[in-house]
């Protein structure tokens, strides 16, 4: 048993001190953290992580140059939905939970991921798969084991709300058929404890709550709508996340929705577009994320008030003033698009212009995307940076972005977890 304990150890020292080493040499280099820009730095990477920042280039079995290029660390997307394809209207949603079978939505899932890593996001967080049961699980096994190529995908499953409040509502057709729904639907405490606790046993990293719904405008400007839960169900859900070592994510658009997720213990606000000052007075003294998607508001707001919802257009006409009040107030800004709301096509790192354009720094915006994404991950260290020990996910671009924010849109080598995916 010795010599069988001590074969294996030998052969898995020798399996560690076989893996090739890659060393980069960058033209620039973003350290995300410290937002300084230093010049001419080696990346020496082994296996999946970074060594050191500045090895010699004799110590490497390979050279990868681009000394010519700006490197940073791979970017992390907080919200996005790689099994839909974009839902202006409630007809866009329907056709795709409808008409198209989930495998099929699996199969165009494949090259959304892929397109996300092309992208330069070398992490996501994929908060709901819109009825297509447990299907982002796989993908994610899929990803991991190398099959498909795609971003790290930290996934949420089934988001979950209360019966008759989310798409595909049974009034919008015969009464007399059973259709799939866009999300699980409780009623009750013990039925959100079983939620929570079947989607962790299927695989969920997070679980994700729709905490309100029915927005309006009031004659002085601030937002309302109506909360999904009731106080025991929302805190039978936060209890069983927390308790099972879970982070909770909520999509919230005003105070209804905000403060009762914040109460039940959500980690990020999603959306958030219609919160008012006591939500960010109490999201900055709880460090409670903000992921606000910006980008998707503006995508669909026109279509939806040409069919006669208006609410996205006001949202986005206050939604500038709300930003630059809440970065005044200190909420923790997390990027997250939203995208798979929005087409796949289109550029995922659009809100960083928004974020730019409403005060933040090219460094600051960057950084959301980077250690503070990290952060509400609970991921600081492993991504968002490039150091020792980090894991070895790098993107590069012609341009520098710390000048212009919209090189972003525009990434031209990725390499994650080691391996090169786009150069």
């Amino acid at each position: 048993m010795r010599n069988l304990i001590l074969g294996m150890s030998l052969f898995f020292s020798a399996t560690i001190s076989a893996q090739k080493t890659i060393l980069i040499k960058c033209g620039k280099l973003l350290d995300a953290k410290t937002g300084i820009v230093a010049e001419k730095q080696n990346i020496l990477i082994k296996g999946n992580q970074v060594v050191s920042i500045g090895g010699s280039v004799s110590t490497a079995d390979s050279i990868i140059d681009l000394s010519s290029y700006f490197v940073m660390p791979g970017m992390i997307d907080c919200h996005t939905h790689v099994l839909l394809q974009g839902d202006i209207t409630s007809e866009d949603y329907d056709v795709q939970v409808l008409k198209e079978s989930i495998p099929y939505r699996t199969i165009r899932a494949t090259k959304s991921a892929e397109k996300s890593l092309m992208n330069g996001f070398t992490t996501i967080r994929d908060l709901g798969t819109e009825g297509a049961g447990f299907a982002d699980v796989d993908l994610k096994k899929a990803i991991n084991k190398g099959v498909i190529s795609g971003p790290r995908l930290i996934v949420s499953t089934l988001a979950m709300n209360t019966t008759g409040h989310y798409p595909l509502k049974a009034s919008d057709y015969a009464w007399e058929l059973h259709f799939p729904k866009g999300v699980i639907e409780i009623t009750g405490a013990d039925e959100a404890r079983r939620a929570v606790r079947q989607q962790i046993e299927q695989g969920a990293d997070w679980i994700k709550i729709y905490a309100d719904r029915g927005y309006y405008r009031l004659a002085d400007g601030s937002f309302r709508s109506i909360p999904n839960f009731t106080t025991e169900e929302i805190k039978a859900i936060g209890d069983e996340t927390i308790v099972s070592r879970k982070k909770l994510a909520a999509h919230a658009m005003t105070r209804d929705g905000i403060l009762a997720a914040i109460n039940a213990g959500a980690s990020s606000i999603e959306h958030g577009s219609g919160m008012d000052e006591e939500c960010m007075r109490v999201m900055a003294e709880k460090g409670i994320y903000w992921c606000p998607t910006l980008f998707v508001n503006e995508f669909v707001a026109e279509g939806r008030a040409k069919l006669g919802s208006p609410i996205n257009l006001y949202f986005q006409q206050s939604i500038q003033a709300t930003f630059k009040k809440a970065m005044k107030m200190g909420v923790k800004l997390a990027y997250g698009t939203d995208i798979g709301g929005y087409d796949w096509n289109l550029a995922q790192a659009k809100d960083f212009t928004y974020f730019v354009e409403w005060g933040l720094s090219p460094v600051q915006a960057i950084q959301t995307a980077t250690t503070t994404a990290a952060e509400l991950l609970g991921m600081q260290g492993k991504i968002g940076e490039i150091k020792e020990g980090s894991f070895a996910d790098i993107i590069a671009l012609k341009k520098d972005p710390t000048k212009d924010i919209s090189a972003l849109q525009n990434v031209d080598f990725v390499m994650k977890d080691g391996k090169v995916y786009k150069h």
